[in-house]
């Protein structure tokens, strides 16, 4: 969760609006991601839910919160990989078919995302692990 001196500055990643991401395209959101991305970032991973999504870079999460009627203002966390220091997956079960990854970030807290189980969460953990180890 987001720590006292971030609150109203960041995504509140215990709301639902960013549970239940199911796995996108990278392409579906390249155009809202593109103004945010520095020169030698990458797009690699993204998920959605019916309006936020989520899109993993080789430098960063970004969180985007789509708020209003019209979905015309939008809200963008950037969370640096460089600031993670652990993280946890949970793959989906018989059970419980989502699965979950938390992030640990330095000044911020507890991060948490629940997926789909069409999510490959093994290999967005490989990816995370590439860039923090």
């Amino acid at each position: 969760m987001a720590a006292a001196g971030y609150r109203g500055r960041v995504i509140d990643f215990s709301s639902p609006s960013v549970f239940k991401l199911t796995p996108v395209d990278p392409g579906a959101v390249y155009s809202q991601v593109a103004p945010l991305l520095i020169q030698g970032e990458q797009l690699i991973y993204a998920f959605k839910t019916t309006r936020d999504f989520v899109a993993f870079t080789n430098k960063r999460l970004i969180a985007a919160n789509v708020q209003g009627m019209t979905g015309k203002k939008v809200d963008f966390t950037s969370l640096p990989y460089s600031k993670i220091q652990a993280f946890s997956i949970e793959t989906a079960g018989n059970f419980d078919r989502d699965a979950e990854l938390e992030l640990y970030f330095s000044g911020l807290g507890k991060v948490r995302l629940e997926f789909k189980a069409s999510s490959d969460i093994r290999a967005l953990g490989q990816m995370i692990s590439a860039y923090i180890l």
